[in-house]
C-alpha cells in the first residue's frame, strides 16, 4: 500500500500541470494515469494559445494570468514545448460578423488584451495566403502558441524532477470515504492512502466523481482536426474564424446553418515541422473519437475558401479530441463541498492548454494554504455554481444518460 498527500487523477495536461506545481512546493503526490501521458485530450488539439478566443470576463482574465507563467515554464523544464508569442487573427466574412466583432475586441481591450480590427487589406499583408473574400480580421500580437504534447510531457517530468511519483497504465476503481472525507484510492494495482484527490479526467471526470457521488456536468464536445504535408511558411501565427468563435460561444446564432449540428469554423496553424493543423468542429456525439467525411469535407470547404493554396496540398492523416464542455463554458475548479479533500480540475473545453498553468497554480494554492493568491474569484468556477436542477436540464438536453466510454 502507498500513501501520498494528494492523489492526481488524469495524465493530460491540467493533471500534469497540478502534480507539477505541488511537487514543486514539496508536497507528495502521486499522479495516476489509465493510459500514458497525454494519451486524451492534450495528445489531440492544436497547438494555440489563443486569447481572442477567450470570452470578455473570468475566462480571458485567467487566460491573461496563465500566459504570464509560460516564459518561466519553458526556463524550468527539460523540454522544449516549442513556446513563442507568434500573434494571432480572427477572420471576418460579413459586416454582420464586424459588428459583433467590434464589441468583442472593445470588450477585450478593456481587460487587458491588446487587440485591433484590420481591414481587407491589412489582414491580407499580414496573411498573403488569404483570399479577397473576406472584410477583415482581428489581430493581437499577445497571441501564442506551444506544443500540446511537448507542454504535457514537460510538467510531467517537472513532476517527477520535484518528487512526484506516478502510476501509470493505472485504472481507478473507487475511492474511499471515511466520515465524508477522501481517505484511499483504490486502483488495479494497489490501494493509496491519501487526505485529497485532485480529479483531473477531462471529459471523464464525470466518471471519477460519481465514485464519491458527486454529479459533474461536463459532456464531451468532439473536434476534428486535419494535418497536411510538410510545406513552406503559409499561415503566420494562430487564425481562427469569427464563424468559430460563434460556434464556441452562441450556437444557437448559426442558425440553419447546413453545418450548425457539427459547429464548424476554422483553425489554421502550422508547426514548427511545416505541417499544417487544419480544424475544426464543436460536436456532441458522445465519447466517439471517429473523423467524419461529413465534418471533415466541410472544415476543408471552409479552409481553401480563405487560403486557396491549401488546394494544392496533401492530408497526410485526421484525428478528433473531446473538449470537456460545462453549461457555462468556464471549467470547474477547487473544493467540492461535499465530500471533504476532493477537488475538481476538469471542465477546460477547448482551452485547457492555454489554462493548464493556471490552473495549477491555483489547485495548489487552494490544497496548500485554503485560498488562492492570485487574483481570481474562484467561486465562479466552483462545482455549487451550478443547481441539481440546472445539471439535469443540462445532462438531458446533451443526450447524456446511458453515455459509455
Amino acid at each position: 500500500m502507498q500513501q501520498a498527500d494528494v492523489v492526481v487523477i488524469g495524465g493530460g495536461v491540467i493533471g500534469c500541470s497540478v502534480a507539477y506545481h505541488l511537487a514543486k512546493k514539496g508536497v507528495s503526490v502521486i499522479l495516476v494515469e489509465k493510459n500514458d501521458i497525454a494519451s486524451g485530450t492534450s495528445g489531440a488539439c492544436d497547438k494555440a494559445v489563443l486569447l481572442q478566443s477567450k470570452n470578455p470576463g473570468l475566462h480571458l482574465k485567467m487566460a491573461l494570468e496563465g500566459i504570464k507563467l509560460f516564459p518561466d515554464l519553458q526556463r524550468d523544464m527539460d523540454v522544449d514545448i516549442e513556446f513563442k508569442n507568434a500573434g494571432g487573427m480572427i477572420v471576418i466574412y460579413t459586416q454582420e460578423q464586424w459588428q459583433v466583432m467590434e464589441q468583442f475586441v472593445e470588450r477585450q481591450n478593456k481587460l487587458g488584451l491588446s487587440v485591433k480590427l484590420l481591414e481587407r487589406d491589412e489582414a491580407r499583408r499580414k496573411q498573403p495566403a488569404f483570399s479577397k473574400d473576406i472584410v477583415g480580421s482581428t489581430y493581437s500580437s499577445m497571441d501564442s502558441e506551444v506544443n500540446p504534447i511537448y507542454l504535457t510531457l514537460g510538467f510531467f517530468r517537472g513532476a517527477k524532477k520535484y518528487g512526484a511519483k506516478e502510476m501509470l497504465g493505472t485504472e481507478v476503481k473507487a475511492i474511499k470515504l471515511e466520515k465524508g472525507r477522501v481517505c484511499s484510492v483504490v486502483t488495479d494495482h494497489g490501494e493509496i492512502m491519501t487526505r485529497a484527490v485532485v480529479n483531473a479526467c477531462g471529459v471523464y471526470a464525470p466518471f471519477i466523481s460519481a465514485m464519491v457521488g458527486i454529479d459533474v456536468p461536463i459532456v464531451p464536445r468532439r473536434g476534428q482536426i486535419m494535418v497536411t504535408e510538410p510545406v513552406a511558411p503559409l499561415i503566420h501565427g494562430d487564425i481562427n474564424c469569427a464563424k468559430y468563435i460563434t460556434a464556441k460561444f452562441k450556437p444557437e446564432l448559426l442558425g440553419n446553418d447546413e453545418n450548425a449540428q457539427l459547429g464548424v469554423g476554422l483553425s489554421l496553424g502550422q508547426t514548427e515541422n511545416g505541417n499544417i493543423l487544419i480544424g475544426g468542429t464543436r460536436e456532441f456525439a458522445g465519447y466517439s473519437k471517429n473523423t467524419t467525411h461529413r465534418a471533415l469535407r466541410a472544415v476543408l470547404k471552409h479552409a481553401a475558401k480563405l487560403v486557396p493554396a491549401l488546394k494544392d496540398i496533401s492530408i497526410i492523416r485526421s484525428f478528433a479530441g473531446l473538449r470537456p464542455y460545462t453549461p457555462d463554458g468556464l471549467p470547474i475548479l477547487g473544493s467540492v463541498r461535499q465530500v471533504e479533500g476532493f477537488y475538481m480540475a476538469a471542465g477546460h473545453e477547448g482551452d485547457g492548454i492555454a489554462l493548464s498553468a493556471i490552473t495549477g497554480r491555483i489547485l495548489c494554492d487552494l490544497i496548500t494554504k485554503g485560498k488562492t493568491s492570485m487574483d481570481i474569484d474562484i467561486s465562479k468556477l466552483s462545482l455549487e455554481r451550478f443547481k441539481e436542477e440546472d445539471i439535469n436540464d443540462f445532462r438531458k438536453s446533451h443526450n447524456c444518460y446511458g453515455y459509455t466510454i
